[in-house]
């Protein structure tokens, strides 16, 4: 038994059980997209499709993500104690958890509807793809934006069985939110990616990282709010832009030395942003 729980204890160490913030990143927009798309509270069924989905899916790049880095994480003092790179994982039983992982996902999406269905091999594509971006892109972020931000037009198909010119605009201004995030959480690596030729943001940015991450908050954020102002969503929503402003600005503070902890900090709180996203938009509905 007690064998059982060690090997248990890992498998969830692989997939970032304990840091929740990854898949809360995932959650936000694309429960905002839900509620957008049905024009308020879209029912349970879909709401535990795209929460246990986004969930599986995020735990399933974890373990695609840790394989496709394994050479480069032992160089990197942050990511050196990850399972596959330490060898507490194989290689074998990282792909099987993971594929397990996405064809349970898969499984939850088989409860919508065709075109949700046909939308989820795209969105597995780019899952796919993201981890050997980071070989050959300068700005793998973009490759992780698209991934990231799927979530939005496979809700509006959930809802809609189809996917508006919104659900596109929507997933452009929420890849600029992932640029924003991910470039600080690049920042925190900076050195050592440097150092093993690894390509990302933080290192293609410079010194423009700190004034680009500030732009790509702003882009988001007008953006969501330029989209959604002929859905009079209400007071509630521009208060809620507001709030998630003042954490932009707050970010800043955490990022503008650069410093391995603030940049990471700022990364993780990043999901609190998004929340207030969605906050602000489920309570306009709420209150319609």
């Amino acid at each position: 038994m007690e064998v059982h729980s060690r090997r248990l204890a890992v498998y969830l160490d692989l997939i970032r059980w304990n840091r929740p913030a990854g898949w809360l990143l995932l959650l936000w927009p694309t429960l905002s997209a839900l509620w957008i798309a049905a024009h308020g509270f879209p029912g349970w069924h879909l709401v535990a499709v795209f929460t246990l989905g986004t969930v599986l899916m995020r735990s399933a790049g974890c373990c695609t993500n840790d394989v496709a880095d394994r050479e480069f994480d032992r160089h990197v003092k942050r990511t050196a104690g990850r399972p596959v790179t330490t060898g507490a994982v194989t290689v074998r039983e990282a792909l099987l958890l993971g594929a397990v992982l996405a064809l349970l996902a898969f499984v939850l999406v088989l409860s919508t509807n065709n075109v949700t269905i046909a939308w989820s091999f795209a969105a597995l594509a780019v899952t796919l793809v993201y981890p050997y971006a980071k070989r050959y892109v300068s700005m793998p972020q973009a490759v992780l934006g698209v991934a990231f931000s799927f979530g939005i037009p496979m809700a509006f198909a959930a809802v809609q069985s189809r996917v508006p010119l919104l659900a596109w605009v929507l997933m452009l201004g929420n890849l600029f939110w992932v640029l924003a995030y991910d470039t600080e959480y690049a920042m925190v690596d900076r050195d050592d990616d440097l150092r093993i030729g690894m390509k990302t943001s933080a290192i293609t940015l410079g010194r423009l990282d700190v004034p680009a991450i500030m732009a790509f908050y702003l882009v988001y954020v007008a953006i969501w709010a330029l989209a959604l102002a002929e859905y009079a969503l209400g007071a509630m929503f521009y208060v809620a832009v507001g709030v998630a402003l003042g954490q932009v600005a707050w970010h800043y503070t955490l990022i503008r030395t650069r410093s391995r902890d603030g940049c990471f900090k700022a990364f993780r709180l990043n999901h609190w942003l998004g929340f207030t996203v969605f906050a602000g938009i489920a309570v306009s509905y709420a209150l319609k």
